[in-house]
């Protein structure tokens, strides 16, 4: 059965498409036209799905995020994940890297097997669920002074051997690790990690410049939670923040949600890396869709009240949806939708190297869609070309 989305707009990715007509098929895009070049499909009045005053665009990939919906992805299970999902599809987002948190090793070791096997065999359920595509390892190779709520007892120096061991649990599916620069051993194993694939993202560190330009010119490719447990900036030592922002090639994550940075930080770091090398994430946690109240990350307690989560007084991820990191960013910034619609889009996908199969809108693609308005704010999502139900 063919689906037909109509709109004022498409941004694919790269350009904008006045009145296009969205064709599609067994959950890919079979085609993408302008009204002023095709002709309407004829599909019963349910399959067609007008939207006359937004603006089309790929779904969210979110390249940061523990869970949501109650659940985290360390549990590794088809209810975990599909609970996730749904919560997940119904704010926007099309696909995500599941993230650790620093746990013992054996933990570590069983949830990276886990979702091996699910992402390599998604139990798609019949409505609306997003899936991870990778898995993104944060710890347990990060600061002991910047560890933010990560367990110190549990945090370690870089180690190969024990890299290899978790990319085997993984299956390969680690496709992001969070390193800390100033490690021992950190170069050599940055290089180690970029050779078998995986993205080196810089953070939850207390690096100097020099420790931080050593890993990026072994193959660090960003940078994790932009201004979030990273080295302030000081006139005589930049220290990884001061390189992050400088480094034009680096990409940078972003939790845009008014908690972790303020409105004029938030400038200062889409001043620096720009529209092609800024990107927006959660770090959402298992209360992301859920009442305030008690939850986990990982196997530690986090505190959720108005918004914030905190565990022992240090804030704890988030609660944040991607739908509403965008409206966000484009209210602090005054950016143009389609440049703040990159920064959840075709900026992770090209970070991640999953371009192929999120962050664009093309033929034979997945159909994962979102309708937006001029604001930013979701009106639609669709999932495999489902579209998902609203779950607040």
């Amino acid at each position: 059965m063919r689906t037909v989305l109509t709109a004022n707009k498409l941004w694919n990715g790269t350009t904008l498409i006045d009145n296009p007509v969205v064709v599609i098929e067994d959950g890919r895009i079979f085609s993408i036209d302008s009204r002023a070049t095709a002709e309407l499909p004829a599909v019963p009045p349910d399959q067609h799905f007008d939207f006359p005053s937004l603006t089309l665009a790929p779904s969210f990939l979110d390249v940061h995020i523990h869970g949501a919906a109650g659940h985290d992805v360390m549990e590794a299970t088809p209810e975990a994940l599909t609970t996730i999902g749904r919560l997940l599809a119904s704010h926007g987002t099309g696909s995500y890297l599941a993230t650790t948190v620093t746990a013992p090793i054996d933990a570590t070791l069983r949830s990276l097997s886990g979702l091996a096997k699910l992402i390599a065999n998604p139990p798609y359920p019949a409505e609306a669920a997003t899936w991870p595509l990778g898995i993104h390892l944060e710890g347990p190779f990060l600061s002991h002074s910047k560890r933010g709520v990560h367990p110190p007892e549990l945090l370690l120096e870089p180690d190969i051997s024990l890299f290899d061991r978790l990319y085997d649990a993984a299956e390969g599916h680690i496709r992001l690790m969070t390193l800390a620069p100033e490690l021992p051993g950190a170069t050599e194993f940055a290089a180690h990690a970029t050779a078998r694939g995986v993205r080196i993202s810089v953070g939850h560190s207390n690096a100097t410049a020099a420790e931080t330009h050593a890993v990026i010119t072994a193959g660090a490719v960003s940078a994790t939670h932009t201004f979030n447990a990273m080295r302030p900036l000081d006139h005589r030592e930049p220290g990884i923040l001061g390189i992050v922002l400088t480094t034009d090639s680096l990409f940078a994550e972003l939790i845009c949600d008014g908690i972790h940075n303020t409105s004029e930080l938030v400038n200062i770091w889409w001043r620096c890396k720009g529209h092609e090398r800024a990107i927006l994430i959660t770090d959402a946690m298992s209360a992301t869709g859920m009442p305030d109240g008690e939850y986990y990350l990982g196997k530690f307690k986090v505190q959720v009240a108005n918004g914030k989560a905190t565990s022992s007084g240090v804030l704890a991820g988030s609660v944040l949806t991607l739908d509403k990191a965008l409206t966000n960013f484009l209210s602090f910034t005054g950016a143009s939708l389609e440049h703040g619609l990159r920064l959840l889009t075709a900026n992770p996908a090209t970070m991640a190297g999953f371009n192929d199969r999120a962050g664009t809108l093309a033929p034979g693609q997945p159909a994962n869609l979102v309708a937006v308005n001029a604001e930013g704010n979701l009106s639609a999502s669709f999932v495999n070309g489902q579209k998902a139900a609203p779950l607040g």
